[in-house]
């Protein structure tokens, strides 16, 4: 069975307007909606909210290819870049500071024409050592014929299942220039279905060694910003993607071995993105529950170590809070951290859990 790019008339791509249209109008509206609600908020819990958003499109891109970030450091390194000044600001590491560079440039820049050279620079800034993981890779540039076939696969040495394999390292060029071209002068088709369509395409021709996915989804995300007009960003669809990385990985296979018919992939792009706004609301109640918090301490006195570690909690602290643990992030004795947790206590703002165990660990205060 030949792949989709393998078929006569690639890629003249075609889908059912009517099928899509109801799923395309709960898009449309929900985005107006959601950018309504952010906008009342002001600029102070906007800002928090375009930085969670953010870090979780981050983190949750990279996990869907198996790659596991730092939290703290891609939260870090966004603040610094965004301008925001919070407490407990971390140094990232070079791999972490090329995917948030990436994004922020996909988010920030929309309006930037998607060329070559912008992509070789987002795959240069994914790769800073020239390698994944142990493997050496061409960087900043097309994948060359010497690298062989580019097979997605599964399964062990011996008994692998090959689920794609794209064009060939020869058809790179034209492929791409094809791509660009449409990407940037198609005005005709919806910002939103061109999202859906250009993750697609471009991860069809997977024209990198390495790193395909996350740049399919930041070129998802570049087009989805334009069809809003408005660089904040306040659902992330591959925090969503990775909820459904099955069915994800399930649906492109399948339409990576259909026809040039691609309706069922953007039906799912669509759901997919309508269950992402679904999971703002999370970030939007975290974001108020940080400012109710806050406002209910403003006339508590509270040193840089307890506003930092309050902060921590409230951006949902992994695991148990313990004086070790405090005393670890704060960078401070196990002495001072057990003074500011004993402050806190007493004012009611910590809690001492019910639960016992070798440590004593504490919770925020419901408010």
């Amino acid at each position: 069975m030949p792949y989709i790019h393998e078929r006569k008339g690639w890629p003249a791509f075609r889908w059912s307007r009517e099928r899509l249209a109801d799923s395309l109008a709960s898009v449309r509206y929900r985005q107006g909606r959601l950018i309504g609600r952010m906008e009342g908020l002001g600029f102070q819990l906007r800002a928090e909210a375009v930085l969670q958003t953010l870090t979780e499109e981050i983190l949750k891109s990279s996990e869907i290819e198996g790659e596991q970030l730092d939290k703290e450091q891609v939260r870090s390194s966004l603040a610094r870049r965004l301008g925001m000044d919070i407490a407990g600001l971390v140094p990232a590491d070079r791999d972490v500071e090329g995917v948030v560079e990436m994004m922020l440039d996909a988010t920030q820049n929309y309006m930037a024409p998607l060329t070559k050279e912008r992509l070789f620079a987002w795959h240069a800034a994914l790769f800073p050592t020239g390698r994944s993981g142990m493997r050496e890779i061409v960087v900043g540039a097309w994948r060359k014929e010497a690298s062989g076939p580019m097979q997605v696969v599964s399964g062990p040495v011996g008994r692998e299942r090959v689920h794609f394999e794209a064009p060939d390292a020869g058809r790179i060029e034209k492929e791409m220039h094809a791509f660009l071209d449409w990407f940037e002068t198609d005005a005709i088709i919806d910002p939103v279905i061109k999202a859906g369509v250009a993750h697609l395409w471009f991860i069809t021709i997977h024209p990198f060694d390495d790193g395909n996915g996350r740049i399919a989804r930041a070129i998802a995300e570049l087009a989805l910003t334009r069809s809003e007009g408005n660089p904040q960003r306040f659902y992330s669809m591959s925090a969503q993607i990775r909820i459904e990385r099955n069915a994800y990985y399930e649906m492109l296979e399948t339409t990576q071995k259909g026809d040039l018919d691609i309706t069922a992939w953007l039906e799912w792009f669509l759901e997919c993105l309508n269950r992402a706004f679904d999971a703002a609301e999370t970030i939007l109640a975290s974001v108020l529950q940080k400012a109710r918090f806050w406002e209910a301490c403003a006339g508590e006195p509270l040193n840089d170590r307890q506003r930092m570690m309050i902060n921590r909690l409230l951006d949902g602290f992994e695991g148990k809070l313990t004086s070790s643990k405090w005393a670890k992030l704060a960078k401070c004795s196990q002495d001072t951290a057990l003074r500011d947790i004993d402050d806190l206590v007493k004012r009611n703002i910590l809690l001492k859990d019910v639960a016992g165990g070798r440590s004593t660990s504490y919770s925020l205060r419901k408010l």
